[in-house]
């Protein structure tokens, strides 16, 4: 007798099949593309530890889909349709409660600093302390169990910054924005690239600082980007100061050593690709997940909601990144990254692709 299929619950929401066909612009995506993700991805699952029970099924299920691409690469963008219609069944995603799902942008910022510290380069993204490493050991998630020291007592002086300096900007809301998009490159004087990846964080709640400009009135919900926060903190020095502390959370860097053309690293621990690489909820989601992802975004112009419409693969994750149809979508390094990243805040739907063999279940715990 036939085994029956493996199951998977995701807390939050339903997942109901649906037919590939029925897909709008699926025959349309580069699948090549999307398939040179998921391999990428596939290299880190094969390699991952036996996951809790929860997660046995998708992981497992994903373990023998790798095994299927790794052994036979698809070729062309035709053989890469193929592989993910033959080995997934789709099933799209529906909250709790109705409604579609969220999506924001992310990227690596390119900004200037220096090995040493002057009256020029005087703000450090900070390697992990010592007291905080202790407070890790035996964690995977880079989180102590409870909240360690605060952004405004790190800046205070409470972490001995010459110690722990990994590199020092020109900057403070450069050093800001490296900590929200967990990753830099930083131009040193002398032209060099640097490269840092997160490495750990305080523990801390992470806390939207666009979420206050809206609720104190000072930048309406449809004009946030992440230029209006800059623009505001940049004109206004003391309030921006106090403004960027209202986030408690604090993130920690380490060198990483990546070629000039790779992208950042994300938290399956491999470089992202810009347009295809997402940030999920490493609670409920397994990295190297497919996801389909349908919305309107404004990717060439502000004010402008094209259609997006495109199979990603979940390999990172962020504080902000909570529920099952929530995403962060990596755009790339620099400015014009950073510019779309910024205006992206909207409404999308998600399918879920699961392994053949692998089916959804109602209630229960999460499958992570």
């Amino acid at each position: 007798m036939a085994a029956p299929p493996a199951a998977i619950r995701l807390a939050g929401a339903t997942l109901e099949p649906v037919a590939f066909a029925d897909l709008e612009g699926w025959a349309g995506d580069d699948h090549l593309a999307a398939f040179r993700t998921f391999l990428a991805s596939c290299r880190a699952v094969t390699r991952a530890a036996a996951p809790s029970r929860a997660a046995q099924p998708m992981s497992q299920g994903l373990k023998a889909a790798c095994a299927r691409a790794l052994a036979h690469p698809a070729a062309d963008a035709a053989a890469a349709r193929r592989f993910f219609e033959d080995g997934f069944g789709a099933y799209r995603i529906q909250p709790a409660g109705g409604g579609e799902g969220f999506l924001t942008g992310y990227y690596e910022p390119i900004v200037e600093g220096a090995l040493t510290p002057s009256a020029a380069y005087a703000t450090p993204l900070l390697a992990v302390p010592a007291e905080l490493k202790r407070l890790l050991a035996g964690r995977s998630d880079g989180r102590p169990a409870e909240p360690w020291l605060d952004r405004a007592a790190i800046e205070d002086g409470a972490v001995d910054a010459k110690r722990y300096a990994l590199v020092w900007l020109k900057d403070p809301v450069d050093a800001f924005f490296c900590q929200i998009q967990g990753s830099a490159q930083v131009r040193l004087p002398d032209g060099r690239l640097k490269r840092y990846a997160f490495a750990a964080r305080n523990g801390h709640d992470y806390t939207p600082v666009g979420r206050i400009l809206i609720a104190r009135g000072i930048v309406p919900k449809e004009e946030m980007t992440l230029d209006r926060i800059r623009a505001y903190i940049e004109a206004n020095p003391a309030e921006g100061r106090e403004l960027m502390r209202m986030n408690r959370s604090y993130v920690f860097f380490r060198e990483a050593d990546l070629a000039p053309e790779e992208h950042a690293i994300g938290a399956q621990g491999l470089p992202l690709t810009p347009g295809r690489s997402i940030a999920v909820d490493r609670t409920l989601h397994v990295y190297g997940t497919p996801f389909w992802i349908e919305a309107a975004l404004p990717v060439s112009a502000p004010g402008t909601a094209e259609p997006f419409r495109r199979l990603m693969i979940a390999q990172d994750t962020g504080t902000a990144i909570v529920g099952p149809a929530r995403a962060d979508i990596y755009f790339g390094a620099g400015k014009e990254a950073a510019a779309i990243a910024g205006r992206i805040r909207h409404a999308g739907r998600f399918v879920m692709l699961l392994p053949r063999g692998v089916e959804p279940a109602t209630g229960g715990p999460p499958a992570r």
